[in-house]
């Protein structure tokens, strides 16, 4: 496989940091509201959460855009089945680098961007790969 070609890294990009996005709404909001209640839950109980709501709204939100291409069915499909690992791999990219910086379930204004650019990079080989080998793009 022809790991140089150009387009084919700006689409990856673009359909990463697309999965970034979403998944970071429901992940750092999870983590958010934790942080400011009164809670029992253990942070590995918060970070679960936060791995399932990231997977949530990075689906809701690929399926949303991809409304303007084909129908509802069909975009949810698709959100799911193109992104999944993709995403897995960026929500435990980002946990493990909160907990190792923080120790777990904390936002911190220096570990966010960290965690950013984790979240980012780790998912990147794999969308490249996926969109080379099958032409396939969520965006």
């Amino acid at each position: 496989m022809n790991w140089n070609c150009k387009s084919t890294w700006k689409k990856a990009k673009q359909n990463t940091l697309w999965c970034l996005l979403g998944c970071s709404i429901g992940d750092f909001g999870t983590i958010f509201y934790f942080q400011n209640i009164e809670h029992t839950w253990s942070n590995f109980e918060v970070m679960g959460l936060a791995i399932i709501n990231g997977l949530l709204t990075s689906i809701i939100l690929e399926t949303i855009i991809l409304l303007k291409q084909m129908n509802f069915s069909s975009s949810l499909k698709t959100a799911f089945g193109m992104s999944f690992i993709s995403m897995i791999g960026m929500e435990m990219a980002m946990n493990l680098t909160d907990l190792i910086f923080t120790g777990g379930a904390m936002l911190t204004w220096w570990v966010i961007p960290i965690m950013l650019i984790v979240g980012f990079f780790t998912p990147l080989p794999y969308n490249y790969w996926k969109l080379k080998k099958y032409n396939i793009s969520c965006h």
